[in-house]
């Protein structure tokens, strides 16, 4: 299988999130990396209402998307620990190759994995391209789902059942192997999905001209096994699945997101964001309390407070991985503390992912995504 040169990809890359202008420089804004210059590409638009199982499977319309899994979990003796994994999808152009070759595409596949301990940070990445054939190494499919990039694999049990809560999602099982970092999980999950923002359409600006398509799935049990140190350990726990697709994440003028996905201990999650403005700019914030039985509250922008209390020197960048959130909306105040304040993923591209403490007028756990710093 011919294979792209890992240089070659992240230039490729970066020359796609820039919207083939000059490759930004090391200081780019995660606006400038995401943000649409080619108006040939789909818009996300209000009221177009999610279908599934078609909204599981890829949109190479749109020129990023993401299946996005973070895990709170324990060992058998009681540690904890957090896992990531993510495959990303990223159209070249908007416009598909003329050649009829199975090698043409304007498909790229990005995927990342983390194992997070409290004294360890293991991260690994793979990047593809989606050949247009059946043996693809790296692509979208179903039904039964499945999303894969060489032997990572999330692959659905089961055709679709219109009358299950997750229409094909789950129940899952998740392989990763790599020289770095293994896991094994079976994935299930009973509460229904949730649609982030309007039913699905989850604007990013304040002007409401940046929004993306978003769910997610809060309420994912977990069991299995990881492999640290050649040593496998069994696990269970809580995961958190997003699925998020856009021509344009962020306007030229936002830096980088906070986004905390979290589980409070009376049975309820929180999904919270906010999109930071360069140059004193206030920031765009976003917040939903979602329960298992199909519950949720969208928390007023207004009602939404977080500060960061500490931060970690990682190289030549500083991130915030303590925070205070105070919800008065939902009676919340909350200490978020990273598990492993090195949570940073190296890779091409760099941000900083990892789980995290909840203590306050509630306990918790939950995961933590820093992007712009």
């Amino acid at each position: 299988m011919r294979r792209f040169s890992h240089y070659a990809l992240l230039s490729l890359c970066l020359g796609l999130l820039s919207a083939c202008d000059p490759a930004p420089q090391h200081n780019a804004s995660m606006g400038e990396l995401m943000g649409r210059a080619d108006s040939n590409f789909a818009k996300v638009v209000a009221n177009q209402p999610l279908q599934f199982p078609q909204d599981h499977l890829a949109h190479p319309k749109f020129r990023q998307e993401w299946w996005y899994l973070t895990a709170n979990l324990t060992t058998e003796d009681g540690e904890p620990l957090g896992l990531q994994w993510t495959q990303f999808r990223i159209a070249l152009s908007s416009q598909a190759p003329a050649n009829d070759s199975p090698w043409a595409t304007n498909q790229l596949w990005m995927t990342h994995a983390a194992l997070t301990f409290q004294n360890s940070h293991q991260t690994a990445e793979r990047w593809n391209r989606n050949i247009n054939a059946a043996n693809a190494p790296a692509g979208v499919s179903g039904m039964p789902l499945a999303v894969w990039n060489e032997n990572w694999r999330w692959q659905a049990r089961g055709q679709n059942d219109s009358n299950a809560p997750n229409n094909g999602l789950l129940p899952a099982t998740l392989n990763v192997s790599d020289d770095s970092l293994s896991y094994q999980l079976n994935l299930t999950s009973q509460a229904p999905l949730v649609l982030q923002g309007d039913n699905g359409f989850s604007i990013k600006s304040a002007d409401g001209k940046v929004a993306s398509y978003y769910y997610s799935q809060p309420f994912i049990e977990v069991s299995g096994q990881v492999k640290r140190q050649n040593k496998w350990l069994k696990v269970s726990g809580k995961a958190w699945l997003d699925r998020e697709w856009s021509s344009e994440f962020l306007t030229r003028q936002q830096q980088g997101w906070d986004w905390f996905a979290i589980r409070l201990d009376d049975g309820s999650a929180l999904m919270l964001f906010q999109l930071r403005g360069s140059d004193d700019a206030a920031p765009f914030f976003s917040g939903k309390r979602i329960w298992a039985d199909g519950r949720q509250r969208v928390i007023p922008t207004s009602e939404i407070n977080m500060q960061p209390l500490a931060w970690q020197q990682i190289e030549a960048k500083r991130y915030p991985v303590s925070w205070q959130i105070a919800l008065p909306s939902e009676a919340l105040t909350l200490t978020v503390e990273a598990l492993n304040p090195q949570a940073r993923m190296p890779l091409s591209v760099s941000y900083w992912e990892g789980p995290i403490k909840v203590s306050g007028s509630q306990t918790g756990s939950g995961y933590l995504e820093l992007t712009g710093y």
